[in-house]
């Protein structure tokens, strides 16, 4: 028998059992105080052995009642510590505890409270919403009169922000829709190759732009997947191999390329972005990798958090809100896919996108 452990279990539920009944515990002392100065200086002729026995009568039923007090609130302390490991309302269980109305009253005002804090947000999103559907339109006509512009140097300039602004317009669009409770995934057999493709011309603009050599080995293989969140998702990956992928240049290199072979070799070299697929018995892995300055020991276990913005954000070289690998990750996870990150600082970023066997996600 393991006496230790009884022992500190006892140890354990003393002090908040004299903690809760100090106060009798104070009034049976003062009582017990009050009746042997009493016997002492009013009672003449008083005999010891009388009083003594006495307090024994006075501390033998004492004693007995609070010992079964004591073995009553250490079984209400077991039951309670079940109680507080369950995943449901206490209060909806069916048992009985003390004061279960006023617990059952306060969830309900609470649930009360929470629902319309549920619908104030939901209205929020669906004003979000309609606010960017509305802004996309006049955005649309923007971008039509921008393609007319004969200057090709202004058209390149004016071209740049209204692509961002498209960009940010969608993902505030798709990120309203993925916060709701209510969200509609259209999970269907898709060909990976061209959801590839369709997330590579969402982002070609930028691509173009910064000169990245594109790497294509994806094969058409099948999958079971909502098309446009695993765009929008794919689009997120791309977005931060065009922030990060093209490594900056030192000092040192810098003055050095200033002439000769060195400086014709760098204005020729252009970031890479690499696509492929590997088929493993279960799954299918898409791999997307860039060879640019790659990701911060520091921050590659935090990529994915909400909000976290890394090394790179405090240092002042790119403004980012920490939520698109955020956003990416959680689509990904509620079509039953998983992504991953790798990188060696200085050298590379890989993500990893695994599509797992998930055909029981088919809408019927």
């Amino acid at each position: 028998m393991n006496t230790n452990g009884a022992s500190a279990c006892v140890k354990g539920s003393l002090k908040p059992y004299l903690c809760r009944r100090r106060g009798l515990l104070f009034l049976a002392v003062f009582l017990f105080s009050a009746f042997n100065l009493y016997f002492f200086f009013f009672i003449q002729k008083q005999q010891v052995g009388y009083l003594l026995y006495l307090d024994l009568l006075l501390f033998i039923p004492l004693f007995i009642g609070m010992s079964a007090d004591f073995a009553r609130f250490q079984k209400r302390e077991k039951e309670k510590q079940k109680l507080l490991v369950q995943s449901e309302l206490i209060c909806r269980l069916p048992i009985a505890f003390e004061n279960k109305e006023i617990a059952e009253h306060d969830v309900e005002l609470l649930s009360e409270q929470l629902r319309l804090r549920g619908e104030e947000n939901l209205d929020l999103q669906d004003f979000a919403a309609r606010w960017c559907h509305e802004l996309k339109l006049p955005l649309s006509a923007v971008l039509l009169m921008n393609e007319r512009i004969s200057d090709p140097t202004l058209r390149r300039a004016m071209r740049e922000p209204l692509e961002k602004i498209n960009q940010q317009l969608n993902t505030m669009l798709l990120g309203c829709r993925l916060q709701s409770p209510l969200l509609d995934l259209q999970i269907k057999e898709v060909n990976l190759l061209e959801e590839v493709k369709a997330s590579v011309r969402n982002n070609r603009f930028f691509l173009i732009q910064q000169g990245f050599e594109l790497i294509l080995e994806v094969e058409p293989l099948c999958i079971h997947t909502d098309p446009q969140w695993l765009v929008y998702a794919l689009d997120q990956i791309i977005q931060n191999a065009v922030k990060y992928g093209k490594k900056e240049k030192s000092k040192e290199e810098a003055a050095e390329a200033i002439g000769g072979e060195k400086k014709k070799r760098l204005e020729e070299a252009h970031p890479v972005l690499k696509f492929w697929t590997e088929k493993e018995k279960e799954s299918v892995i898409l791999y997307i990798k860039d060879y640019g300055q790659g990701i911060h020991p520091q921050d590659i276990g935090r990529i994915f958090e909400k909000g976290y913005t890394g090394k790179n954000f405090h240092n002042g070289k790119y403004k980012s809100t920490g939520m698109g690998l955020y956003m990416a990750k959680t689509i990904m996870e509620r079509m039953g896919h998983r992504i991953k990150a790798e990188s060696i600082y200085g050298e590379y970023s890989r993500f990893s996108v695994i599509f797992r066997e998930n055909s029981y996600f088919l809408n019927g």
